[in-house]
């Protein structure tokens, strides 16, 4: 019985660890909340989680961002400037930035995209 109260300890201590740094990046601390985000501001009509559609796929951004120190304040920049975005065809629009001013739901969605594999 013993063996098994920490096996428990251990497999609970392991998934902590996880859910703090995947690849480097914080992990989304609630990932229901960021895709929710996602599709409440229109960001999945444009982006597709696993396959890019009129914006790479968010599994494409986290790779291209991996391991990257500033990644996190890109993204954020990127989010909430409304800069532009350039499309596979060559034209330029600029990014639609979220309705909501709620800065760590904005955070949220970042960690969460960043944490996709």
């Amino acid at each position: 019985m013993k063996s098994v109260v920490n096996i428990t300890r251990l497999g609970a201590a392991a998934l902590a660890v996880a859910a703090f740094s995947i690849s480097g990046h914080a992990f989304a601390a609630d990932a229901v909340a960021a895709e929710k985000l996602a599709r409440q501001e229109g960001c999945l009509r444009c982006h597709g989680i696993e396959r890019g559609k009129d914006g790479p796929a968010y599994k494409e951004v986290a790779a291209k961002f991996r391991g990257k120190a500033d990644a996190e304040a890109r993204l954020l920049h990127h989010l909430s400037s409304g800069e532009k975005a350039k499309f596979p065809d060559g034209h330029e629009e600029e990014h639609k930035i979220p309705k909501t001013k709620d800065m760590d739901q904005i955070k949220n969605l970042v960690q969460w995209i960043l944490s996709l594999t």
